[in-house]
């Protein structure tokens, strides 16, 4: 929730008062239901996502989660009837069972944290597809950063009473911490203008490329991190580790090239 507050507050402050960009009317009643709708969505994907950690292994969530890009190519053609070549959704296999493989198998399985994880999957990229659409639709279309000044206030609206009804206690705890870490203040707003950053990146990512591309990108962010991780912190890691983020990455590249010989 303090993440799409700062969103949302340094979004006003970016349009309004610097004028990076010129500030945009919502035009039509369709127009802010897509708006809210990618907001809830959005809520939700976040929500799901860290319930179904209570339950699932971190591998196990991530492995489910990479499968992001497979739900993405089914709504882009549910609902805007956009069909990738065929060699595009071939160099999604790699991309996918990499990530999936360099998790391992795991044999922890709980019904109800499946359901939350393959529900805020879906909910990712049911996200990247909507807001591909607000982005680019020619009649309804918005920049990066009016349609997050836009959805930020209608996330928090969504999220604050799912926080109090969740965690009750949340805002003693905060203050407590608050108290007792003299830096939590400023790591959190850190925190919340890196969260503000990364939304912005995404919405431009999605704009000029598609939202597939996005989710592709996301799940090579996945090796990439892995990488940098070892390096960093000498992290233990195993050759299938090894073998199934090199698959991802070659998927990825394999994937690119597929995008620009079509082009």
């Amino acid at each position: 929730m303090c993440h799409m507050s700062a969103c949302a507050v340094l979004s006003y402050v970016s349009i309004v008062f610097l004028k990076i960009v010129p500030i945009q009317r919502i035009k039509s009643r369709s127009q802010f239901l897509r708006i809210a709708t990618l907001s809830i969505v959005f809520c939700g994907s976040v929500v799901g996502g860290n319930i179904s950690l209570r339950y699932l292994p971190v591998s196990f969530n991530q492995a489910v989660g990479a499968t992001t890009p497979f739900f993405t190519a089914l709504f882009a053609y549910l609902i805007t009837q956009k069909r990738e070549a065929w060699i595009t959704y071939g160099c999604l296999v790699p991309v996918v069972a990499g990530v999936v493989i360099a998790s391992g198998g795991e044999p922890s399985f709980h019904l109800y944290g499946f359901i939350m994880c393959i529900g805020a999957t879906a909910a990712r990229a049911f996200k990247s597809v909507l807001q591909g659409v607000l982005l680019s639709n020619e009649g309804e279309k918005l920049n990066s950063m009016n349609l997050l000044l836009y959805m930020s206030p209608i996330a928090v609206l969504v999220l604050l009473p799912a926080t109090l009804v969740m965690e009750p206690n949340v805002i003693d705890a905060t203050i407590t911490l608050a108290i007792t870490h003299r830096y939590l203040v400023l790591l959190i707003l850190i925190n919340s203008i890196m969260a503000y950053g990364a939304n912005l990146l995404n919405f431009l990512v999605t704009k000029h490329t598609s939202a597939l591309t996005l989710q592709v990108l996301g799940n090579a962010k996945g090796a990439v991190a892995v990488v940098i991780s070892i390096l960093l912190f000498r992290n233990p890691v195993t050759f299938i580790g090894i073998a199934g983020y090199a698959m991802t990455v070659m998927g990825v590249v394999a994937y690119g090239e597929s995008k620009r010989r079509i082009k």
